[in-house]
């Protein structure tokens, strides 16, 4: 049984898994492009030199497609220029109208794929000009844009914006999840939670296990982690910051135990302070159990750390035998 959809004619990739963007891994990135899925570059926060550089390693590591991600909280042009210059063709956009950027992707001969929350948020980037609607249900891991779950937003947006392809995202971890995102109508899965857990994320280790030994119940969706990205909703794992603030009885901003304490270092030795809305990159330094620990729902199915091409072909092939199996009922 195949899993070709109209997302994988539109980009060039042989099955319908793209990999959300959680680090500044090239080594991620290429490994679930070389796997036949669409592995995706987080540019949002890097400089100009940085994302250059991360841009060309990844090049150097697949000559398959791969896209690149700006979080539209910040101006992105100076990066979406520097992107469409080094050749990239697929550009994810969320959190913020798409309106002054998707043109100048078009113009470029790319693809825009954009973030919603909402049936009528999916109809307004349509209107803007997004190539492909990325619906993102209220399970996801890291910052969540809408408070609708995937089970009912994913075919809500279908309904909406067709025939203009959706991608399913938020809970989705293996086949199983691919396989009914496809049945909602979905063109493909946005996986994130899952390629953290993978051997190439640029991540601490410890971010890794705490997945791999987490529970469906485990994560809290707030605004808590807000030092950085004011009044964000996102999705972290429990851990002793977490349990601090609820002990306190989740006082507002302001008011938290622990505000200001500066808990880690950033690989280039900046300081991470309780409350930021950073993560544990690989090579960050102190407690860095303490920071945002970004995990969806879908921590629950989540048992090893895995290769990322392993990932992706485990997760294709049982969507295949899940398909195959209720085909034939």
């Amino acid at each position: 049984m195949s899993l070709r959809t109209p997302l994988c004619e539109l980009f060039g990739i042989e099955l319908p898994i793209v990999q959300a963007p959680i680090s500044y891994a090239p080594a991620l990135v290429a490994a679930v492009s070389n796997a036949g899925g669409l592995g995706m570059i987080q540019l949002s926060w890097l400089d100009s030199d940085g994302a250059r550089e991360v841009i060309r390693e990844t090049r150097r590591r697949t000559d398959r497609p791969f896209g690149v991600n700006l979080v539209l909280e910040w101006p992105q042009d100076e990066r979406l220029e520097l992107s469409l210059e080094e050749g990239v063709r697929i550009v994810s956009l969320f959190w913020g109208d798409p309106s002054p950027y998707a043109g100048r992707v078009h113009d470029a001969g790319g693809l825009v794929l954009c973030a919603v929350g909402s049936a009528a948020e999916a109809r307004q980037v349509v209107a803007a000009d997004a190539d492909v609607v990325v619906a993102q249900g209220w399970e996801a891991g890291g910052h969540v844009r809408g408070d609708v779950a995937t089970l009912p937003l994913v075919p809500a947006v279908v309904d909406a914006v067709a025939p203009v392809p959706v991608v399913a995202a938020g809970g989705i971890a293996d086949g199983r999840g691919l396989a009914a995102a496809l049945a909602l109508g979905a063109a493909g899965a946005w996986v994130g939670t899952r390629f953290v857990a993978s051997e190439e994320a640029g991540l601490d280790p410890l971010h890794k296990e705490r997945i791999v030994g987490a529970s469906e119940t485990d994560t809290v969706y707030s605004t808590l982690f807000d030092v950085g990205w004011p009044d964000a909703p996102h999705r972290t794992l429990r851990n002793s910051t977490v349990r601090r603030w609820e002990e306190a009885g989740r006082p507002a901003a302001g008011h938290r135990p622990g505000e200001g304490e500066v808990v880690a270092a950033a690989p280039d030795g900046s300081p991470i302070v309780r409350y930021a809305s950073s993560d544990p990159e690989l090579g960050a330094t102190g407690d860095l159990e303490a920071l945002a620990l970004y995990a969806g729902q879908s921590a629950g199915l989540i048992h090893e750390v895995l290769p990322a091409g392993e990932i992706v072909r485990r997760m294709a092939a049982e969507a295949k035998r899940v398909l195959a199996g209720l085909a034939s009922t």
